[in-house]
């Protein structure tokens, strides 16, 4: 993909690629030589916006958090890449009992350790994971403003806000002065529409955020891989999978999803990603993948463009 297939990232000034790579992966079902393959390639095929987290993947047997950006950083310094990528983490998750929220002095703490990890000067976008009902907004805001003013952050998002929260976050932004959220990082996807339409995407086009979704593929449901209860071995999450999206609706898109894949010889992963793309307020859905052959999927999913008739299609299948 060319490098100039690139969209705003809502007032930040920068340019980013259709879709976002979720460094999720790293340090957990992807290891560290099968990431440097995936992130030399992303670059090479224009995916070059990667986001991470301080947390991922803490989760995963014998972790601690850190690991994703620990790889990430790795690779940097042995890649000499840094400038050739748009570089995205977040702060806010539990990483010890200490180690949580959006405290200002735990924000500086925990920039200081990305940066380290990440073994670079710079974060692109920093985002706040969460939000931290007990700590004033404008003191969080006061904190990532002062990252900003000293070089160490380009710009700011909030994931997992509500939409009030994050409407009253801007308004404290512009009654103190202080830099604003420039984008969102909520859960989006064919299947998991509400709340993000209609209250969440409202804000995000009054305010020209940037929108980052995850759970693009709804863990993968989307993908067409779970059609019946017995798909539910085909992976670890498997069974909670079926359990949330096999549903009548569920069966539903995943057959319009692909009746419409048929008639581009796509795939129903690159038509579900294709109907995000083309929503006027989503940037770039996030989305992984753990080799080479599944970012080569990605990249397509960049270049199929749907008819109007087949994006209301899909809209009308998926109705909440």
């Amino acid at each position: 993909m060319p490098r100039q297939h690139t969209r705003p990232l809502g007032d930040t000034g920068i340019q980013v690629p259709l879709l976002t790579f979720g460094g999720n992966v790293f340090g957990w079902t992807v290891d560290e030589k099968t990431a440097f393959s995936l992130l030399d390639a992303l670059v090479e095929k224009g995916l070059f916006f990667i986001d991470t987290a301080d947390v991922y993947s803490r989760w995963a047997p014998g972790n601690q958090g850190g690991e994703s950006e620990t790889i990430i950083g790795k690779w940097l310094k042995k890649s000499g890449k840094r400038d050739r990528i748009v570089l995205a983490t977040k702060v806010g998750m539990e990483m010890s009992a200490e180690k949580t929220g959006l405290k200002p002095a735990y924000i500086r703490q925990a920039v200081e350790d990305s940066l380290r990890r990440l073994q670079t000067d710079t974060i692109d976008l920093y985002q706040a994971h969460r939000d931290d009902v007990d700590t004033p907004l404008v003191d969080t805001l006061g904190a990532f403003d002062a990252l900003i003013k000293a070089g160490k952050v380009r710009a700011i998002g909030a994931s997992n806000y509500s939409a009030a929260r994050l409407q009253e976050a801007l308004a404290v932004s512009q009654q103190a002065g202080l830099a604003r959220y420039q984008t969102l990082q909520p859960e989006y996807n064919l299947y998991d529409r509400e709340p993000y339409e209609s209250e969440l995407e409202p804000v995000a086009l009054q305010h020209g955020l940037g929108v980052i979704n995850y759970y693009s593929l709804a863990s993968g449901f989307l993908s067409g891989k779970y059609k019946k209860p017995e798909d539910a071995h085909k992976s670890a999450r498997g069974q909670g999978i079926v359990e949330k999206y096999l549903t009548p609706r569920g069966k539903n898109i995943v057959e319009s999803l692909e009746d419409v894949a048929a008639s581009h010889d796509a795939s129903a992963t690159q038509v579900a990603l294709a109907w995000q793309i083309a929503r006027p307020s989503i940037t770039a859905p996030i989305v992984s993948a753990t080799s080479l052959a599944q970012l080569d999927e990605l990249v397509k999913a960049t270049q199929l463009t749907l008819s109007k008739q087949e994006i209301e299609e899909l809209s009308r299948a998926s109705q909440p």
